[in-house]
């Protein structure tokens, strides 16, 4: 809300050759957080997934796992932890113990720590979830995707309690020389705060970012029997894949319209109702001008009372992780009435067709209101969240 980046040089050796030496660091490193022999057996994406889901666990007024001490029966407790990635950082830093010290050194935790599945597993184990534990993966779509997962178990009957959300820690070498050879990555070294400028027309690509959001989700019956705060519904998902090209956006953002326009035939939400959207603009110039297409396609004059913020400007991007760290920023948009800015734009795009919340946070309307969370991936994945105030 403050309006502040978090992207900063990269320092050490390792980077110092890359074309791009900026990233979005995690403010609190999560080694600090974690007690040390915990922290060694889990990769950097799983320590995320683990600290934000004992946030998340707490706030939602749970204080031991699912059980006899909770009131909630291990059966009906699921989590849905998606990553894009995945542990990669441990596969690419063991293989460099494989090769300067031998195999002997290889930790014996790496398998578990370099699978995908290894965030949501982790988080399983704390909470004591037997219902289902689950790891979608659609690249930078995956946290939304894992979210509208975690929607479907619990109105499927599966669940009555699912944790739920996305998280990413690829801040290394080779993935940062893969995006950067792509011409996916910002190259603005020198200007490491302004370098994600979604919507404006200097834009040059995204900033990595590393992190984790997540989301209880809770079916409104359990929630109310137990006093819970609820922070808003969760209206449902709608999905589509572009089938156009493997990492580059349809420019017309068809598929982004058809995910849209899913959400709004399957669930009871109008147009009229959306007051604020928290975009996927990752700052990269055809994926930011495609995304608005899409909106106007679908919205129509509707969109013009949307307050439109694009939260990666600060956090950079999350990949897997972006779509929990988003839902979490568009859910507490909702219940404190206020959007949060876009920071950067210093000359707004012509193409961009849409009210962008520009430099300080706004007021949302009072009254009933919705919210959507947008989140795209490579592959062609669009998923598309909504969710409305209580």
């Amino acid at each position: 809300m403050a309006g502040r980046s978090g992207v900063k040089p990269l320092e050490g050796e390792r980077f110092a050759e890359l074309p791009v030496r900026i990233a979005a660091l995690a403010a609190v490193d999560p080694g600090d957080v974690l007690p040390r022999p915990l922290a060694r057996r889990l990769d950097r994406s799983a320590q995320f997934a683990l600290i934000a889901a004992r946030e998340a666990w707490a706030d939602a007024g749970y204080t031991a796992p699912a059980g006899e001490d909770s009131g909630l029966a291990p059966e009906r407790l699921g989590t849905v932890i998606a990553s894009g990635i995945g542990g990669v950082t441990t596969l690419l830093d063991q293989y460099d113990v494989l090769k300067e010290k031998g195999v002997r050194r290889v930790s014996p935790h790496t398998v578990p720590m370099l699978m995908p599945n290894g965030p949501s597993a982790n988080v399983g184990l704390e909470v004591n979830a037997r219902a289902g534990v689950h790891t979608p993966v659609s690249a930078c779509a995956s946290g939304a995707e894992a979210i509208g997962y975690a929607v479907e178990m619990i109105r499927t009957g599966r669940a009555d309690v699912v944790v739920a959300g996305g998280t990413e820690a690829a801040i290394h070498p080779l993935p940062i020389a893969a995006f950067a050879n792509m011409m996916a990555m910002s190259k603005n070294n020198e200007s490491p705060t302004t370098a994600s400028r979604p919507y404006d027309t200097g834009r040059d690509g995204f900033v990595l970012g590393e992190g984790a959001g997540v989301v209880i989700l809770e079916s409104e019956e359990h929630a109310k029997a137990r006093g819970a705060r609820i922070y808003c519904e969760a209206l449902g998902q709608g999905l589509s894949a572009d089938s156009h090209h493997i990492a580059q956006p349809e420019p017309s953002g068809r598929g982004i319209a058809a995910a849209l326009q899913h959400l709004l035939d399957s669930t009871d939400l109008k147009p009229s109702e959306i007051v604020h959207l928290n975009a996927h603009a990752t700052s990269t110039p055809q994926g930011d001008v495609a995304e608005i297409k899409a909106l106007r396609k679908v919205l129509g004059e509707d969109l013009d009372h949307v307050a439109v913020s694009a939260t990666k400007s600060m956090t950079g991007h999350l990949l897997g992780g972006a779509g929990g760290i988003e839902t979490v920023a568009t859910v507490l948009a909702l219940h404190h009435r206020l959007a949060p800015p876009t920071i950067n734009v210093d000359e707004l795009d012509p193409e961009v067709d849409a009210d962008i919340v520009r430099g300080e946070p706004r007021p949302l309307p009072q009254g009933t209101i919705a919210a959507v969370n947008n989140s795209f991936g490579f592959g062609g994945h669009n998923v598309v969240l909504a969710f409305r105030s209580v």
